[in-house]
């Protein structure tokens, strides 16, 4: 096989498996803040204030209809230029994950919080707690079970489109490939075969799992 033995040097595996830390950093990373952040935001959304509802609702919208290629430009390009600041591509990349996870988690949050069904907050009240201490220790615990199928699917998607941020310099799996790529295509042409279908079973390594993972726990806790 023509060219297969780009894949066994030592330099390029190392260098494409530090891409691929840096790819999963940046979902690692927006994942905890899209958690903290789309729990407070989904509880805010569930409570019956057609405000803070209707806010939150045009915010997830606008989140969703524009894709996160045009916010990482958006931030990489246009916010660093319009206040003169440096943004580097890291944080730009981290900054539009975290937005764009925080929305579509406080809507898992809101969906699996308006789930529960009406007796609990009923009964909770009964007993004569507050509508904070209904949150926190009756409905978010409740809720939590059918939030985290949603939360480990969001991961996946999130390492996925990472791949975008090579868009902005960002030198992830993707990129490293790239270089891995021009360095070498004039001594061996099937570079790009083989440096892309490796990093395809890379992309797969981690996201097969991760999907798996939760499908079972949306199985074990539907």
């Amino acid at each position: 096989m023509q060219g297969v033995s780009i894949l066994f040097d030592t330099q390029n595996l190392l260098r494409l498996l530090e891409g691929l830390v840096v790819s999963t950093e940046i979902s690692l990373i927006s994942i905890i803040i899209s958690v903290i952040g789309g729990l407070i935001l989904g509880v805010l959304m569930s409570m019956k204030n057609k405000f803070i509802y209707l806010v939150l609702k045009i915010c997830l919208e606008i989140v969703r209809i524009m894709p996160q290629i045009v916010w990482l430009f958006l931030f990489y390009f246009g916010v660093s230029k319009a206040f003169d600041i440096h943004i580097s591509a890291f944080t730009a990349s981290l900054i539009v994950f975290s937005l764009w996870g925080v929305f579509e988690m406080m809507d898992i949050v809101r969906g699996a919080i308006t789930s529960i069904p009406k007796h609990q907050f009923e009964s909770a009240a009964s007993l004569g707690l507050s509508k904070f201490q209904i949150y926190f220790y009756v409905i978010i615990p409740l809720a939590t079970r059918r939030l985290v199928p949603g939360a480990v699917n969001l991961l996946s998607r999130m390492i996925k489109t990472t791949s975008i941020v090579v868009l902005i310099g960002v030198v992830e799996v993707v990129k490293v490939g790239q270089q891995i790529i021009e360095r070498n295509v004039f001594t061996n042409p099937m570079a790009p075969f083989w440096i892309y279908t490796l990093i395809f079973f890379l992309y797969f390594a981690i996201c097969y799992p991760v999907s798996k993972l939760s499908k079972k726990l949306e199985d074990k806790w539907s």
